[in-house]
């Protein structure tokens, strides 16, 4: 069974499973779900329309589930998901989707998101990501998996953080961040590739040098996106790794892509 502290509020409508401990002084509002072995700390408010999987740790005093940011918003149902394994520290607050999006704010598998952290309105956050404290994320953020941001980095809305990148402390993201690159500065700028989080994650070296060669050639050839998305393909031969890459340059956000040096027609596609 569950164990809920007598000072904790449930609401009727919530499903709590087995093995969840809720400390003091919670309040679970209506229609929450939580997994089995979750661990809910003392002073957490989980609102409406959230649903937490299996073996997360969340709080003290988190703030998950609540009203979007958004002057448009006129109390549609909305939803937050949280995936299984994660560890939600304190202060960390996430907010529900609107209906500009679709709706739900989600959060992967096996995330740390220290203090004080801020997801907005509906961001989509990958698995095994690591927000340090206070790192925020504007409305509709996209951020890839084993993705690393630093504390005090900041995202604008709409950006994506392509998997395996690394944002560093005070850093702000006004475009798109390509996978595997790692970024430093206000506003942020690529400083190359993420090599110690790319061996960390397993990469071989040899996939790291057609990582570090196919970056390369994004950051710097005298070329369009669309044209270095080509070349790209005819290079690599559609490997795995550099597809990666290639995939995330087919579709920008309204942002445009983070790239050192500018080419005039890169919105191509």
């Amino acid at each position: 069974m569950a164990k809920i502290h007598p000072t904790a509020y449930v609401d009727p409508s919530s499903e709590i499973e087995e093995g969840v401990e809720i400390g003091p002084n919670v309040y679970i509002g209506p229609k929450v779900f939580i997994g089995k072995g979750t661990i809910i700390k003392p002073y957490s408010y989980i609102e409406k329309n959230t649903k937490i999987g299996e073996n997360n740790i969340i709080g003290p005093s988190a703030v998950i589930g609540t009203d979007p940011q958004h002057l448009g918003y006129k109390g549609e149902e909305t939803f937050v998901e949280i995936g299984n394994g994660n560890i939600i520290r304190e202060f960390v607050t996430i907010h529900r989707g609107t209906p500009y999006d679709d709706g739900i704010t989600r959060i992967g598998n096996h995330c740390l998101l220290m203090a004080y952290v801020h997801i907005a309105h509906d961001c989509k956050v990958g698995d095994h990501v690591v927000m340090a404290n206070a790192a925020t994320l504007g409305g509709h953020v996209r951020v890839g998996d084993r993705v690393v941001m630093g504390g005090f980095s900041a995202v604008h809305q709409f950006c994506r953080i392509g998997a395996y990148a690394f944002v560093s402390a005070m850093t702000g993201i006004d475009k798109d961040v390509p996978p595997y690159v790692k970024v430093f500065g206000v506003p942020g700028k690529i400083q190359g590739i993420n090599l110690v989080g790319l061996r960390r994650a397993g990469f071989t070296k040899e996939d790291i040098r057609k990582i570090s060669q196919a970056v390369g050639f994004f950051l710097d050839a005298p070329a369009t996106i669309k044209e270095v998305v080509q070349e790209l393909r005819e290079i690599f031969n559609e490997d795995p790794v550099v597809n990666e890459l290639v995939k995330f340059l087919e579709n920008p956000s309204r942002q445009g892509i983070m790239r050192r040096k500018p080419f005039e027609g890169e919105e191509a596609f």
